[in-house]
């Protein structure tokens, strides 16, 4: 339950207006969610770190109250990083940190490649990145997305959540989740947020391209320190978690673990939060 004020605005963008909140005071922290999750999708979360934090969320375009001027075209990676550019831009002139989650992990390395001094320190955990894998690996993950999109397209949701928890090793029938959290119910407009993810979003993360060399050419001079982060309990196997291990060797260094599998941030938000302030800290 939100327990602090929170202060919501909207950017026009390009091609579309996007909805964000600010939560919280201290250090201006950004939380780019995953999958479906718009800028209400780590509530538990975000109320823990805005003790410390003014911790900024914002609905990716097309979903919720991000509103697309054109709604039936399709949408690129460069796009969303350049919308968090331009809400960064809006709202502050230093560097801040940036935890990014899945598919906001993956936003956020587009963002630290393109404009490396709107960050401090990026927090990837578990990107949808098929580029950071070898090429073998990376084309059968790729197949993956598509199957899930096929599968959606010919049995609905329900199918494609069940096909999604399998190939993000996630167990539907294990409760492992910190006591007293209350899961968010699925809504019309989460299901809606599920088709834009899905039809969308998917066919962003497989046709995604970055450069590898602008991420293992950042310093602390000229970028952001980037840190690859896993959860405790994701499989090996995981595409995402390769991904974040793949990363973590192209920048000569181990991911860190947090509470929980892939949606840890959701799943665990007090060992979460404990953990992203360590990082945070050390950081300083």
């Amino acid at each position: 339950m939100t327990t602090t004020q929170t202060t919501t605005g909207l950017l026009p963008v390009p091609g579309a207006t996007i909805h964000y909140e600010m939560r919280g005071t201290g250090p201006l922290l950004l939380i780019s969610q995953s999958g479906e999750g718009d800028a209400d999708r780590s509530d538990d979360l975000v109320d823990d770190l805005a003790v410390d934090h003014t911790v900024l969320t914002y609905d990716r375009r097309g979903l919720s109250r991000s509103t697309l001027d054109e709604p039936g075209g399709q949408i690129s990676l460069p796009e969303h990083a350049d919308d968090v550019h331009r809400l960064l831009a809006s709202l502050t002139t230093e560097p801040v940190d940036m935890l990014g989650c899945s598919f906001g992990a993956l936003i956020g390395l587009h963002l630290a490649a393109r404009h490396p001094r709107q960050l401090r320190l990026l927090v990837a955990h578990e990107p949808v990145a098929p580029w950071l894998l070898p090429a073998t690996e990376r084309a059968r993950h790729e197949r993956e997305l598509f199957d899930i999109q096929r599968l959606y397209r010919a049995e609905g949701l329900p199918a494609a959540i069940r096909k999604i928890a399998g190939v993000l090793g996630i167990d539907p029938a294990d409760k492992d989740v910190e006591p007293d959290l209350t899961p968010q119910p699925m809504t019309p407009q989460r299901i809606a947020n599920f088709d834009v993810f899905i039809e969308r979003d998917f066919t962003a993360a497989v046709r995604d391209v970055l450069d590898v060399a602008a991420l293992t050419g950042l310093t602390t001079l000229t970028g952001p320190r980037i840190v690859p982060a896993v959860g405790r309990t994701t499989g090996e196997r995981v595409f995402d978690r390769r991904c974040a291990e793949e990363l973590a060797r192209l920048l000569g260094t181990d991911p860190v673990e947090f509470p929980g599998g892939h949606n840890g941030n959701t799943s665990h938000p007090r060992g979460y939060a404990r953990q992203l302030r360590d990082i945070l800290r050390a950081a300083r």
